[in-house]
């Protein structure tokens, strides 16, 4: 298992490498650059903005020197926001995305295997029939429909909760972009989790257990589950990535400072060093979970050896 971890960390070097070249390329190739606005800049200045980030030597050196800056932690300077580096602003921006992510994927994993489970134990019944709408609808329904559909309920209507903002981690502002989200992914978990406990229960070892006279109870918990989240964990990943694409939307439409919000601004003002910086992050975050979810495949099935 040791050696199995230690490659897999050893392989996000040249993901991360050929995954930079990719998107560096691409930012290059685009027509445009950083500095086109409304308000055209005279020669001199411009020259001055492209020395001062290097973007007047060709492409294949401003590439090698991002990738020694990379070696160092050093993310690189913005070029739209000014006096701050990439490092700076994703260090506001992360414990924000991460707060509303991840606790919007712990109280999806919870609420979804539990609807799940209940679904399975309970087949073509009315807590059935809920969780299968529920699935349907989180499927049917893009972020960007029930977003603001939130914010006219809960917000205009009922005026429970603020309709955007972020108030130093203040949690009534956090309540909708976590529902948000949370919603999106037990649709798909509690999907998932019904049809592979039911799928398990009519195993044979399961019917082994209820021939020796054990509780129902006792048959899911102890024999039932572990088998059951397999298909579970194999969705975290792309669930916890699809979160960060979710961010996109939610941020924007809540008004959150996040990694999401950044994102947007860095691709609308042609901002290179903060998309790359971004795309830098994003792709640790979605190696690591991959790895996660395929170590945890080996703690739930004993089967697995790697």
């Amino acid at each position: 298992m040791l050696a199995y971890t230690l490659r897999r960390l050893l392989a996000i070097v040249p993901t991360l490498l050929v995954v930079i070249a990719v998107v560096y390329l691409l930012l290059f190739s685009a027509p445009g650059g950083p500095f086109d606005s409304e308000k055209a800049v005279s020669a001199a200045v411009l020259a001055n903005l492209q020395a001062k980030y290097r973007l007047d030597l060709p492409v294949w050196q401003q590439y090698l020197h991002y990738l020694g800056n990379l070696l160092h932690g050093d993310l690189g300077a913005s070029f739209r926001y000014a006096d701050w580096s990439v490092n700076d602003l994703v260090a506001d921006a992360l414990p924000i995305s991460l707060t509303i992510g991840g606790t919007a994927i712990a109280l999806s994993l919870l609420i979804g295997v539990i609807l799940g489970s209940l679904a399975a134990l309970r087949q073509n019944s009315w807590i059935d029939v809920s969780v299968m709408l529920l699935g349907n609808l989180g499927s049917v329904f893009p972020s960007f429909v029930i977003a603001p559909v939130l914010v006219l309920i809960f917000s205009l209507w009922m005026r429970w909760l603020p309709s955007g903002g972020w108030n130093d981690f203040e949690p009534r502002f956090m309540v909708l972009p976590i529902a948000l989200l949370t919603f999106i992914n037990v649709a798909t978990i509690g999907r998932v989790m019904r049809g592979s406990l039911v799928e398990v229960l009519h195993s044979n070892f399961i019917r082994t257990a209820r021939a020796k006279g054990l509780s129902l109870r006792l048959i899911v918990v102890r024999h039932a589950l572990k088998p059951a989240l397999l298909p579970v964990v194999s969705v975290l990943g792309p669930l916890a990535i699809s979160s960060i694409t979710a961010a996109l939307v939610t941020e924007t439409v809540f008004s959150l400072p996040g990694i999401g919000r950044l994102v947007v601004n860095g691709a609308a003002n042609r901002d290179y060093t903060l998309i790359l910086g971004l795309v830098v992050l994003i792709t640790l975050v979605v190696v690591t979970l991959n790895l996660i979810v395929d170590l945890l495949y080996a703690v739930l099935d004993p089967r697995i050896r790697y």
